[in-house]
């Protein structure tokens, strides 16, 4: 008997492995033979009712099918393919090409899941539609439902081609064509160019463009060149640059252009609330990283506005959080009107006594139905402010909040008139109507930059200091106003004034000769106070009071913020003897937008009539019921004051 080591073997054990070898090399190559020659078009009508069991849509190969296998990834090849579409579809085929060529993931498949990880396609029609009670005829289930159940495609490159796609419920329609651009001199690809028309959320939609030879719709490694020039409504974009993944849009990286007739049209765009605004333009560095927008280092012309800056979108939250820094380099207050609620013209209010036409507060409402979509930590400023009517505005400071439908400016300063006005502003949207607060803090407001159409008051020294509490319920800022609760309160102390202006209240016609022969003076602001209370939006002045040198001025009536109305009444008393004095009441009525004075021409007529009668006896005595022999003495202003200062009722 032979003796065999470990590791040796028989000469039968060997004389079998020889031979099992031998056949299994013949049976490999017999498969490859039989792959190379095999009539892949056999497989066509297995796969078309596979297809057709699991979708319920037909689909038909009716040219050649070929296959080439690989690892990870077999190749397919395929003429003259369509794929219907379900039932509640508008078109009847969701897919018509004339040549296809992709790869599939065998590892993916053999977990029943579909991946492409690169598609071509030549001469296509692909219909895309969603119903309005959410199926998806690119899903594959029998439903229409399952997101799982989808192809998912890597790169995607098409040479002349028809997109559709079409959602009911969003407004949107969307027609696009494809065609592929030969590549220039020099540059070692082609590219393809893009049409689309259509509507977009019910807004009508118009671009073109051009980008890279393939769509890269997942990949994430080669960003995607792209150009786009598009009209969306009423707004334009221009866009170059590049994008990461076209469904994901995982990273971004372009310049972008915007131009529209106000920043709120974009709500449907972007789905977060902008403000109203004139028309405006806009351009700088849009990116995207991960879950953060960055709108870097842009510029805007807004109406006649420019400002500049960087904001922020994170959308990794609950709501989208816009964060940024944004200054005017000039800042025209008209601008700010829409933001407000404020408009040229203006529909007729309907129950409202006052024409809309004819208000002046704004009254447009606020649309809260969109704070909600995002909240907001934004910081604005402005130096350089242009105002109308001269208005001494400047240097404007705040911090906007809004987070979870309550807007909030804390602070909101700006410098008013040589001073300063710190103000805190909150609206509660979460409220039907809103709920809305303000308090103003006035401090070292200076009389010569509040009146300079006197150049008297230039070298006034007068400050007013003061406070408004307001607390109203509405959806517009007259609204507010119209149902407000609070106080004002104002003081005037060591001020001066032109002296003009104070004879010509009281109607001292001699003095205001002799001035207009010598010359205008100032004379000394002994006490100003306001103090007028607030209520359902009726302004009433406890103390409305001005005492100077000449003129003792008391106030009385009412404001309506409602109806926009005026009932004043100034009560002029002389200080000092003068040889004329008419001394009428002066009356300031009328609405906010066509204020009328006139004074008591009754008691006027009986002065006169009264110098007359006197005048008959001796022409002398004319003048004695004009001469008015004032008191010589100062108005209680120091108690005027502490009661103006003292702690809101």
């Amino acid at each position: 008997m032979q003796k065999l080591t470990p590791n040796s073997t028989s000469p039968s054990t060997q004389h079998f492995l020889k031979w099992s070898g031998g056949v299994l090399l013949a049976l490999v190559l017999l498969i490859v033979i039989a792959l190379l020659v095999f009539d892949w078009n056999w497989l066509r009508g297995p796969i078309t009712r596979l297809a057709s069991e699991k979708t319920g849509r037909v689909l038909a190969i009716s040219g050649d099918f070929k296959v080439k296998l690989g690892w990870p990834d077999a190749h397919l090849q395929a003429a003259n393919v369509t794929f219907a579409n379900p039932s509640w579809a508008k078109e009847a085929q969701m897919v018509t090409v004339e040549n296809v060529e992709a790869s599939i993931s065998l590892p993916q498949l053999f977990r029943k899941k579909i991946v492409l990880p690169e598609v071509r396609l030549a001469r296509a029609v692909v219909s895309l539609e969603q119903s309005p009670d959410g199926r998806k005829n690119w899903l594959l289930d029998r439903k229409q439902q399952d997101e799982e159940a989808r192809v998912t495609i890597g790169v995607l490159a098409l040479a002349q081609g028809k997109l559709n796609y079409d959602d009911a419920k969003q407004k949107t329609h969307i027609q696009s064509e494809v065609s592929t651009r030969a590549s220039a001199a020099g540059s070692p690809e082609a590219g393809v160019d893009f049409s689309v028309k259509g509507s977009f959320r019910g807004l009508a939609l118009y671009a073109r463009g051009s980008g890279g030879p393939v769509l890269s719709l997942r990949e994430e490694s080669a960003p995607y060149p792209l150009t786009i020039d598009a009209t969306i409504g009423r707004t334009t974009l221009h866009a170059a640059g590049r994008v990461t993944s076209l469904t994901r849009l995982t990273a971004i990286d372009m310049q972008l252009a915007l131009r529209g007739e106000s920043l709120g049209q974009l709500y449907p765009l972007l789905g977060v609330a902008l403000p109203e605004t004139p028309a405006y333009t806009t351009q700088g560095h849009l990116i995207r990283q991960a879950k953060q927008w960055r709108y870097e280092k842009f510029t805007a012309h807004i109406g006649q506005s420019d400002l500049a800056g960087t904001i922020r979108v994170d959308t990794a939250a609950k709501r989208p959080l816009l964060q940024g820094e944004v200054v005017y380099q000039t800042l025209h207050l008209a601008d700010l009107g829409p933001v407000i609620g404020a408009k040229k013209e203006k529909a007729a209010a309907a129950g409202q006594s006052v024409p809309a036409a004819a208000r002046v507060l704004p009254d447009v409402p606020f649309r809260t139905e969109r704070w909600d979509s995002l909240d907001a930590d934004v910081r604005l400023s402005a130096k350089t402010i242009h105002r109308a009517e001269s208005l001494p505005i400047d240097n404007l400071v705040t911090h906007l909040r809004l987070r979870d439908s309550v807007l909030a400016l804390d602070p909101l300063n700006f410098g008013f008139a040589g001073g300063q006005l710190t103000n805190v502003v909150s609206l509660d949207g979460r409220q039907d109507p809103i709920q809305a607060r303000i308090k103003v803090q006035a401090r070292k407001i200076r009389l010569s930059k509040l009146f300079p159409t006197f150049d008297l008051n230039k070298t006034s020294i007068g400050q007013i200091n003061g406070v408004f509490d307001l607390e109203g319920k509405g959806n517009s800022v007259g609204r507010m106003l119209a149902t407000a609760n609070g106080r004002v309160a104002l003081v005037i102390a060591d001020g001066e004034i032109s002296k003009l202006m104070m004879e010509s209240v009281g109607l001292h016609l001699w003095e205001m000769l002799q001035l207009k022969i010598t010359g205008d003076k100032v004379i000394n602001i002994r006490c100003g106070i306001a103090d007028l209370n607030v209520k359902q939006g009726v302004m009433q002045p406890e103390v409305l009071l001005l005492d100077t040198e000449v003129t003792s001025i008391n106030v009385t009536g009412q404001i309506d913020l409602g109806q926009e109305t005026l009932d004043l009444t100034l009560h002029p008393k002389t200080k000092q003897t003068s040889l004329i004095a008419l001394r009428p009441p002066i009356y300031v009525r009328g609405s906010f937008a066509h204020p009328a004075v006139s004074i008591d021409k009754g008691r006027l007529a009986a002065r006169g009539l009264g110098a007359i009668a006197l005048g008959l006896v001796n022409p002398f005595l004319l003048l004695v019921p004009l001469v008015e022999t004032g008191p010589g003495i100062d108005s209680d202003c120091g108690r005027l004051i502490k009661e103006a200062q003292a702690p809101s009722r």
